[in-house]
């Protein structure tokens, strides 16, 4: 087999075979798929005990998370809890302010998170949607079935697979694996999945790979029990209600590892100057990986 073109190989062992990884499309090396899955559970455990819980989505209720996935796209998060702070200011953080607010005045108040005409018509379009279909309640929304309840979210304008899973874990205690820019980050500078890997294809590996941690929480109770072990910086925010609420083991494995992954995307594992050498996951690198 000529391997010219897989300048990559070398960084992994003397073959994709020896080293566990394989070759996939245009010179990219991954790891085969129980490797990966192995390895998510191995980063699962070695954050939890590096960071500790996250309390991750900070929120006070199911509407405020899903405004602020709607929010988060393609902005700071920093950004996002201004609009935030201004529509609960305004008493709008609600389906009934977001129903009743002139629009003009909810692109005013939302100006923070950026691209505010956009996000404005699309949490009216979500409210409509909600009362069109569920008599306006959140309770009766999220009563669906996961796959019915993505698929509807997904056909509205202005969701993609990212703020829909985040709206059916975060908002609804469905268990989904939300997938970031941050996750995909991760994943291709440790040679696990290409960063440009197909949204479904990481969702359904992150999904598979915590699956069996999440029978051992259930049994265990462990999960939030945990303290920071290490020091290292991660998302963590003050609990709030939407972060202690009461979910299934499953959803709360794929919550903590949501937020843990964010933790490191946010301090670490940044787009340009990384901080490998101080990442909780610096000794999981391949040897001779980027750090651009």
């Amino acid at each position: 087999m000529h391997l010219g073109k897989f300048r990559r190989v070398r960084r992994y062992g003397c073959c994709p075979v020896c080293s566990g990884r394989r070759l996939i499309g245009e010179g990219v090396l991954t790891l085969w798929p129980d490797s990966q899955q192995r390895q998510i559970r191995t980063y699962y455990r070695a954050l939890l005990h590096s960071c500790g819980p996250q309390n991750w989505w900070p929120a006070e209720s199911r509407f405020e998370v899903i405004v602020g996935a709607y929010l988060t796209q393609n902005t700071a998060w920093t950004n996002v809890e201004k609009a935030l702070a201004n529509l609960r200011a305004a008493r709008l953080l609600s389906a009934e302010g977001i129903r009743r607010a002139p629009l003009a005045e909810l692109e005013r108040l939302i100006r923070p998170a950026g691209y505010f005409r956009q996000k404005a018509k699309r949490l009216k379009i979500f409210v409509a949607f909600l009362d069109r279909q569920y008599g306006g309640s959140l309770m009766r929304l999220f009563a669906r079935p996961t796959a019915k309840l993505r698929d509807e979210l997904l056909s509205l304008h202005g969701i993609g697979p990212e703020t829909a899973d985040s709206i059916l874990l975060y908002a609804g205690n469905h268990p989904v694996f939300v997938v970031d820019t941050y996750t995909r980050r991760i994943l291709a500078r440790h040679g696990i999945l290409p960063e440009a890997a197909p949204y479904e294809e990481i969702r359904e590996l992150f999904e598979g790979a915590l699956a069996p941690v999440a029978e051992s929480v259930a049994d265990s109770g462990e999960i939030g029990h945990q303290q920071l072990a290490a020091g290292f910086r991660g998302a963590a925010h003050p609990p709030s209600a939407m972060s202690t609420a009461k979910r299934t083991a499953l959803a709360q494995v794929y919550n903590e590892m949501h937020g843990l992954i964010v933790g490191v995307g946010k301090n670490y594992c940044r787009k340009s100057q990384a901080r490998c050498d101080e990442c909780p996951l610096q000794r999981f690198l391949p040897r001779s990986t980027y750090r651009s």
